[in-house]
This record gives structure tokens, sequence and C-alpha cells, in this order.
């Protein structure tokens, strides 16, 4: 959100601006409504009290804050509907009312009016002017407003490419062109006319009168007129809500924010948001519990007993890696679909200060590890009950360690493809990353021993290989004893576990060796997703493509 080539400086009430205060003392409310879907009003806007206001006000005193914010912003009707079915008018309010809980001096809107119907965007643009009078600075973007809205505000800045064509109240604009020869008729909307005009000529003509914007028309007894309205306004509404205060220090001049609430704080009133929404949205429940028992049935089914036929060892393998393959996919493509709408919401509230990263990322991976756990095991429980594995409690225990910690490595790789691509480009990375691992993962199989230096080098990179070892030693390794041959089979080859070990080549290796990398790789690419989520929230990456990730890597690489 930096334009490249802009010098200067910026100026706030007569003091040059510090962007880290001056961030915290402002709310940026985005064009698109971006809002938890699954929250009522009331539930929404207690949850920013409680981020927002921190220690501040006590219980009573939120309540109270949301109910005054709530009857101000005309929604207290609706406080008990859940977002996804408010009106485009109501959920505007709601994204406005969401930003005034910790009461914003300066508020920026972009484009509030898109998408609304006329009614409803004056209604909006007359809530935005309420809202002016108390005493705030708001500033919004506004295409092609209608004469009664462009005469609601107090002072425009009209631009056509990229110049300033005019500055100053909307009631003199008309004088203005006609200054410069544009007569706009008393039946036109000055709005419309002044874009009507607009050519090269007539630009640069409008952008050479107002000298690029630094001339404004302004009537001086029209602003003396509105800051009188706004003091007094200021006295009667919204009393209760104490203004944004300046959490943080000052270190050599430079400003170090601090949010109102603690990080533990942060982590807990998210976890508890992010618990409501899943419990809301039980159809998502339902969907993952109904695919992993369908498919959990039908490959119990295919490999049936397979777990101790001396006939069928390859079989078995093959089961395992079946089982692999299912995980991986399943947790590395959910979070590959959600992550890119839910990074969408998260931005608008991490540019707002509701929260810092580390929080949200720790309540994130406390809300969704349970559901993986209870998936896993019940997966993984049905499969090796049904392929007839050992009667063991040790190995069953193993087998859905492995399982689970794979899963949780899976759930970190497709975080960090959704937090990098959008749904659509992910969904065509995501296999070009997975394929690469499970051909490395199942590579050697009958190469006993004689495997290339380079390419074991290259096995050990695949979280999906430590995994297909912890699975094979768990069933196959610690002196377990010989599989059983079929009557109607004269000769078993692979009746010897060990024997079949070192045929699909993982003779002299060890399932805790394999766990402990699987957990470093589990940390990777946390850490790693971490560190995405991050670089997605600054310039380099705002892009929202992947296109911002290729300029990411190009500036990375130039600094090497």
């Amino acid at each position: 959100y930096v334009s490249q080539g802009v010098g200067g400086s910026i100026y706030t009430n007569g003091a040059e601006r510090q962007l880290a205060l001056f961030n915290k003392l402002s709310a940026y409310i985005m064009q698109e409504d971006l809002l938890q879907p699954h929250l009522t009003v009331h539930e929404s806007l207690l949850v920013a009290a409680h981020l927002k206001l921190g220690n501040e006000l006590n219980e009573e005193e939120k309540k109270m804050a949301v109910e005054e914010i709530m009857t101000t912003l005309n929604i207290k009707f609706c406080h008990n509907t859940r977002v996804e079915r408010l009106s485009g008018g109501q959920r505007k309010r709601l994204a406005i009312a969401l930003e005034l809980v910790n009461n914003p001096p300066i508020i920026f809107l972009d484009e509030p009016t898109t998408g609304l119907d006329i009614v409803t965007t004056t209604g909006v643009v007359s809530l935005l002017k309420f809202l002016a009078r108390q005493g705030r600075t708001i500033v919004c973007t506004l295409h092609q407003p209608s004469s009664t809205i462009f005469h609601m505000l107090d002072h425009v800045y009209l631009l056509a490419k990229g110049l300033c064509i005019y500055q100053g109240t909307s009631q003199k604009l008309v004088p203005f062109l006609a200054k410069t020869g544009l007569v706009c008729k008393s039946t036109y909307n000055p709005a419309d006319y002044v874009f009507e005009v607009l050519n090269k000529s007539t630009i640069k003509s409008l952008s050479a009168e107002i000298q690029n914007g630094k001339i404004s028309w302004s009537d001086e007894d029209f602003e003396a007129e509105n800051l009188t309205d706004s003091k007094i306004c200021r006295q009667d509404t919204m009393a209760n809500i104490p203004p944004v205060t300046v959490a943080g220090s000052s270190v050599n001049g430079k400003y170090e924010e601090k949010f109102p609430t603690s990080f533990l704080q942060q982590v807990w009133i998210l976890f508890c948001r992010m618990m409501m929404q899943q419990k809301r949205n039980m159809l998502g429940f339902y969907i993952q519990l109904g695919c992993h028992l369908c498919i959990a049935l039908v490959m119990g089914l295919i490999f049936q007993h397979v777990g101790n036929d001396a006939a069928r060892p390859f079989e078995n393998f093959k089961f395992l890696i079946s089982v692999e393959v299912f995980f991986v996919y399943t947790h590395v493509m959910k979070n590959v679909m959600l992550m890119p709408f839910e990074i969408k919401i998260m931005r608008r509230e991490y540019f707002n200060r509701w929260y810092g990263l580390k929080s949200y990322f720790t309540a994130l991976t406390l809300a969704v590890t349970p559901f993986l756990i209870l998936f896993t095991v019940l997966y993984a429980s049905i499969t090796y009950y049904l392929s007839g594995q050992p009667h063991s409690l040790s190995r069953y225990f193993w087998f859905n360690l492995n399982s689970i910690v794979i899963c949780l490595v899976s759930d970190g790789i497709g975080f960090c493809i959704g937090v990098i691509f959008n749904a659509a480009n992910g969904t065509v990375v995501t296999p070009a990353v997975i394929a690469p691992m499970l051909a490395v993962g199942v590579y050697g199989m009958g190469f006993g021993t004689a495997i290339e230096p380079y390419m074991q080098f290259l096995m050990s990179l695949s979280p999906m290989r430590h995994s297909l070892i912890g699975y094979a030693f768990t069933l196959w390794g610690d002196n377990r004893e010989y599989f059983e041959c079929p009557p109607n089979v004269v000769y078993c080859t692979h009746a010897d576990p060990e024997l079949l070990l070192k045929d699909i080549g993982m003779a002299g290796l060890s399932k805790y060796n394999e766990m402990g990398l699987l957990i470093v790789n589990f940390a990777v690419f946390k850490i790693m997703g971490y560190v995405l989520l991050k670089h997605r929230m600054t310039k380099s990456m705002n892009q929202g493509s992947s296109l911002g990730v290729l300029n990411f890597l190009k500036k990375f690489i130039r600094k090497k």
C-alpha cells in the first residue's frame, strides 16, 4: 500500500506524521465487507470490544459500549442475526461499527457505497456524516456519487489521470468550474458534469488552476459551522466509549506499538471465536467426518486382511502408501482452499490492530489441531483393524502417532501454499509440490540397499519418506513374528518381515529417528508458514497472488 516514486512529508494537525502512531489512531474499512459469517452482530462487536479495549473497561462497561454503538448505527434490531444473513447495508454498518469500538479519531473507507442501492447508499453516507459531526475525520473514496450524496461531503478531492483537478468544499465546485469556463447547469449533478467534460486539455487546465491540489477552495464560514456542530455532537453521543489511546513507548523518537490486550488474552479470545465458528458451521464438520468414515471403510475393504498375509506383503505396502497419500492430500487441500478466504478477513483485523500475527497463528493452530487428531485417529483405527494389522497396543499407538504427525506436517504444507496463492492457483501448485515428495518417498522399492547417495539425500528431504518408513517399522519392525503363509500357497518369499524391509530399501533404519525427522519437518513448515504469513501482510506480498510471491522472492535474491 505504498507507491514508488512518491516523496515528501505528511502532516496531521500541523505535526509530521509518525506512521506507527498514525496506524494506531486510525482505522481502515475495506470495500469488501469481510466479516466472520457465523457470528451474530452482538457477538462480533463483543469480540472486537474484548480485543480492542483490553482492560480499559470491565465486562459490563464493554457490553454497554457495544449497546451504545449498535444504537448509534441503527443495528440493534438485528443484534441476534448472524452476519451471513445480513443485508448489504447492515453488513456495511456492522463493518463500521467494529472499527468504532475503540473510538478512533480517523477512519478510512474504500468505496463504502459499492454494491448498495440508492436508499442504502444515502443511509450509509448519512451515517458517515453523523460520525464526522462527532469530531472524527472520515476519509472515503466514492465513484459517481449522486447530487444528494455529493453535497453531503464537507471536503472533496477529485482525481483524473493521477492529477488533482479540484480540492475544496462540494459547494465551491460549481464556482470553480465556472472560473475555468465550464458552466454547470443548476439541473446537473456537479460530480457527473465535471467528469463528463474531462479530456486531456480540461484535465491539464483544471489541474493547473488548482495547482494539482496545492490550492483549496474552501468556505471558512462553512468549515467553522461544521467544527461547532462536531463539538456539540461529540458531547452528546457515544460518551461511554473511550477514545483510542496510545499504548506504547518512544525510543529514540520511534514509536513502539503495544496491543490493548496481552498475547495470552488475544490467543484465548481468538481461540474461543474460532471454536464458536466451528460449532456454528457443523456442515463442514459433518462433511469431513463423512469423508473420513467412508474412505476409511472403502480402503479397509480393499486391503482387507493383508496385514498378516505372507502371500501379499506388497499389497500391505500399497496399503501404507494409500493411507499416507489420503492424509497428505486431505490436509494439504483443506488449507489450500480455506486459507485464502481466512487471510482476507484476518488482514482487515490485523491492519486495524485487533491482534498480533503470533496470537492469530497460535490460536489457529490450537483450534485446528483437536479436529485434525480426531479425524486422523478415526480413519487410522478403522483401516488398521479392517486391514488385519497386528493386535498390539504399542504398534497401534505408533501407527496413530505416525498418522497424526504426518497430518500435522501436511497441514503446515497446505498452510504455506494457502498463504502464498489464491485457491485457483493453489490447486495447480499443490500436485506439483506433493508429487515429487511422493515419488522420492517410495523410491528404492525393490532396490534393497543399492540406492544412489544423491537419491538417498533427496529421499531424506521428503516428509512422506519419513512417514512411510515409520509406518513400515511400526508394522514390521521390532522383531515382528513371521507372516502367515496361506495353505494354498507353496512358498512365501517374504514371510520374514526383516527381508521385506530390506527389499523395499528400509533395512537398518529406525522409526524413532524417522519420527524425530517428521517432527523437525512439522516445525520447519510451521515456522515457514508464519514467516510467509508475516510477509503476506507487508507491501511486497499484498498483491494477493503468485505475482506477489515472485516479486518478494526476487527482492530477497537481490538482497542476497
